[in-house]
């Protein structure tokens, strides 16, 4: 009873804790692999909003954004895109979450054999680095 106990509290404590890593896998791939750096949306005072990454895998790129708990506890009425862009300037698969939604997958794109980047937005952007 008491391990099971110990167990639970450490469950919570896991899922409560600012700053736990959580999984991040594309709709559609879960064998994708994050391709590149991760992108960060800073700010002049040195606060992070949200970063930004690619992903590859099963023929597809994805792009993806998170929000930082910290930025959006402080801010409302944010709705993030991401996207993945091509050297010719589109972007590719533009897809958001909804209105204060702090995770947004790109949809799947066709761009796996052509250089690449994420593209976050929300007044802000930031992409990650060039991948081909």
């Amino acid at each position: 009873m008491r391990k099971a106990l110990l167990v639970i509290v450490g469950v919570l404590v896991g899922l409560l804790a600012p700053g736990v890593a959580h999984a991040e896998t594309p709709p559609g791939c879960a064998s994708a692999q994050q391709i590149g750096s991760t992108a960060r949306v800073k700010f002049a005072d040195d606060t992070t909003a949200a970063s930004v990454k690619q992903f590859a895998r099963c023929g597809k790129n994805w792009g993806y954004v998170f929000v930082w708990a910290d930025w959006a506890s402080r801010h409302t009425l944010f709705h993030v895109t991401v996207a993945v862009t091509t050297d010719d300037g589109r972007a590719h698969g533009k897809d958001g979450g909804g209105l204060n939604d702090r995770e947004a997958w790109s949809k799947a794109t066709s761009t796996i054999d052509r250089c690449t980047r994420a593209l976050g937005e929300d007044g802000w952007s930031s992409s990650t680095t060039r991948k081909c």
